[in-house]
């Protein structure tokens, strides 16, 4: 290892080969292994053999046919490198995923647009710009040419959408990652660049919004107090707007609050939605 390359973990784990030199493995299985992180590449020893794989060989399959179905992956990592694929999990690390995305990402040039929505609303205006991605302990930054910055708690993000679309002149994957900016407002910032910046950036953010969620069962009721906060009706018009009494939005913001959807914003009566409770409502109203 080179004097300025830096090692962020090493630990023993678990690979599985899925697909090896472009053909599929017969009967995939886990094995056990060594692993070295650092923040240009990932070491894997088995047997007595090591495989040195630079972050800049790799994409993540964004599609569930690279896996067999019976293969879990459950805090793993797939990568693919050339033509193979495999999975990765470190067994005394629970957040693995994050922290490969972390190295693999943190620190690269990508293409941005930001915002590209504000308050629901296209931004015909805004363009897209070189940018470095940084990520610190609980933000993430774009560092644009002139001298912009956009810092946002990377916990606060809602939603996580992937398309592809004209980036300067090219068709390209977009990771459009919806958050709140320093003015409280719901937005959009557009990652893309590399098929790998965007393969990582969607799997960074999705496990974000993924480990976050404890897949909390709300009532009808319940649902519809988190899409009328989400479409942007005041808490205190709340119980009229959804026709229960006073004591009953109570009841249903405590419930929200208690399993982190929303934030208190005064003691009585007045809540605001956060990240996880914009990603609730979002799929609450795709379930409609």
């Amino acid at each position: 290892m080179s004097g300025d390359e830096q090692k962020l973990l090493e630990t023993t784990g678990d690979v599985c080969h899925v697909v090896r030199d472009g053909e599929p493995v017969a009967q995939p299985a886990w094995s056990s292994c060594r692993l070295l992180l650092t923040d240009r590449r990932l070491v894997v020893a088995q047997n007595g053999s090591k495989r040195t794989i630079p972050h800049g060989k790799v994409t993540i399959p964004r599609d569930d046919s690279a896996v067999p179905d019976d293969i879990d992956t459950t805090g793993a990592v797939t990568l693919r490198v050339g033509s193979s694929v495999l999975a990765v999990t470190a067994t005394d690390r629970d957040d693995f995923v994050e922290t490969y995305c972390r190295a693999n990402l943190g620190g690269a040039v990508v293409l941005a647009k930001h915002p590209a929505v504000v308050g629901g609303v296209v931004r015909d205006e805004a363009t897209w710009s070189k940018a470095k991605f940084a990520l610190e302990e609980d933000v993430f930054r774009l560092r644009f040419p002139d001298g912009d910055q956009l810092t946002a708690r990377i916990d606060d993000v809602g939603t996580v959408e992937e398309r592809t679309g004209t980036v300067m002149g090219s068709q390209r994957d977009i990771v459009a990652v919806e958050h709140t900016d320093d003015q409280d407002r719901s937005v959009e910032t557009h990652i893309s660049g590399t098929p790998r910046h965007a393969s990582v950036a969607a799997t960074l953010f999705e496990h974000v919004v993924e480990r976050r969620e404890d897949d909390h069962e709300l009532s009808e009721t319940e649902s519809q107090v988190l899409m009328a906060l989400y479409s942007g009706v005041s808490p205190f018009e709340m119980a009229d707007f959804v026709g229960i009494s006073v004591d009953e939005v109570e009841a249903i913001y405590q419930h929200l609050l208690e399993i982190g959807a929303v934030d208190e914003v005064r003691t009585r009566t007045e809540v605001t939605l956060n990240a996880q409770g914009r990603n609730m409502a979002s799929e609450a109203m795709s379930e409609q």
